[in-house]
């Protein structure tokens, strides 16, 4: 089945422009070349033709999107991308999200594109020239590494990782994990807290240092088991003793965590968005079952209970499809507000895609759990992500600070704006 994906009406020609030509190269050329994209459903027996094939037709599709120029637009223009406001991307990346993999076949894979977003805001020119573009090519992998095992990942203020500079180096030491793409990274983008020889390690302020993952004293420690796998690209990292040289800093001292808000802040709609595109797809899955499968002399399709199934997820993922939007939209008229609105989808979305994937693998039963469907992968990865960038309490205390704030002044909600 193919994402059906009409021009919207109240969306001007460009958006619907970007969303139709990348809905068509999703749908002709990814969806039904999937299992031989990423060799789905082979349990690890690959031969080295059939790898090749599937680099060859992964590097075939990036070139039809380099040519219809929709190629990084998470990207400024003079480095290649697509130059995109942030509305436009939230509304690409619902398209992109509906096939497995698509994102990367467009220039978009984390961490590389957060990273890549963040060395060109921040980097000096030095830096872009010996990290980000490399990385935008394709000759360097990235990773980025924040959270620590012993410290709440929902409070940076507890961040201990020190960089003392000494002379012309920053000397770090530190103990993360979690710290993404760990395994194949030529570099990871690291949190410390600045301070001076002999002071506390949390009394400094926050900077983000680039660290070659060939420096002496960083030992990759292991991947991290999850979801019952034995290892994943997501790594523990010690930092003993690791020099680097100071101008590896990005940006001054004390713009780090203003720096990783401006990531998380920006990848908490991007994930919200992604989350859409791949309940529109498990949605699609569930009722293409429900229509064809006959259970105890009927279709499934005129089951009260499967009835109610497909009534929840279209409430479900019209309400977080429509909130993201409002919320993209307040960040792109650079509302001070939108913060509000991006904790809500952050609690809310990941909760409506795991009722939308739950749904479909109940409606597809034990091939719903199967590595056939993408139905489980989302389930696990929409759990995940009530995790990943702040927990859902830590979002809901903010919301309610906010609400209450806003009462305390003398001022009611306007849910209007």
């Amino acid at each position: 089945m193919v994402m059906n994906v009409k021009p919207i009406p109240t969306l001007d020609d460009r958006i619907n422009d970007i969303r139709m030509r990348t809905a068509q190269i999703v749908n002709d050329a990814i969806l039904p070349n999937e299992a031989r994209l990423w060799n789905l459903h082979r349990e690890g027996n690959v031969s080295q033709h059939e790898r090749r094939e599937a680099l060859q037709l992964r590097e075939e599709i990036k070139q039809r999107v380099w040519e219809a120029g929709l190629w990084a637009p998470h990207l400024p223009k003079e480095y290649g991308g697509m130059g995109l406001d942030f509305l436009a991307h939230a509304y690409m990346n619902e398209v992109l999200a509906y096939a497995i993999g698509a994102a990367s076949l467009f220039g978009v894979v984390a961490p590389n594109s957060g990273n890549q977003t963040i060395l060109v805001k921040y980097g000096t020119d030095e830096q872009k020239q010996k990290w980000l573009l490399p990385l935008i090519d394709g000759s360097m992998e990235s990773g980025f590494s924040m959270t620590e095992p012993h410290n709440p990942g929902s409070d940076p203020r507890s961040l201990d990782t020190s960089a003392v500079l000494e002379g012309d180096q920053w000397v770090i030491n530190g103990h993360k994990w979690f710290t993404s793409n760990g395994i194949a990274a030529d570099f990871f983008i690291v949190m410390c807290r600045a301070g001076e020889p002999g002071s506390e390690h949390d009394s400094g302020q926050m900077v983000q240092i680039i660290v070659p993952t060939n420096a002496k004293g960083v030992n990759i420690v292991r991947g991290i088991g999850i979801w019952g796998r034995n290892t994943s690209d997501h790594c523990e990292v010690i930092y003993d003793n690791v020099r680097v040289p100071a101008d590896n800093a990005l940006g001054q001292v004390g713009q780090g965590h203003q720096a990783a808000q401006d990531r998380l802040g920006a990848g908490r709609i991007f994930h919200c968005m992604n989350s859409v595109g791949q309940m529109w797809r498990a949605f699609d899955l569930m009722v293409e079952r429900a229509c064809a499968r006959n259970v105890h002399g009927g279709l499934l399709k005129d089951k009260q209970f499967i009835q109610g199934f497909i009534a929840d997820s279209y409430v479900d993922i019209q309400a977080a499809r429509l909130m993201t939007i409002h919320a993209a939209e307040k960040i792109d008229q650079d509302d001070g507000s939108a913060r509000t609105d991006i904790s809500a989808i952050k609690v809310f979305v990941p909760a409506a895609y795991s009722r939308v994937a739950d749904r479909a693998i109940q409606v597809w039963g034990a091939a719903g759990v199967s590595n056939d469907l993408p139905l489980a992968a989302m389930y696990m990865g929409a759990r995940t992500l009530r995790l990943a960038d702040g927990p859902d309490e830590v979002h809901k205390i903010l919301i309610a600070k906010n609400v209450v704030h806003r009462y305390e002044t003398g001022e009611s909600w306007d849910f209007g704006n």
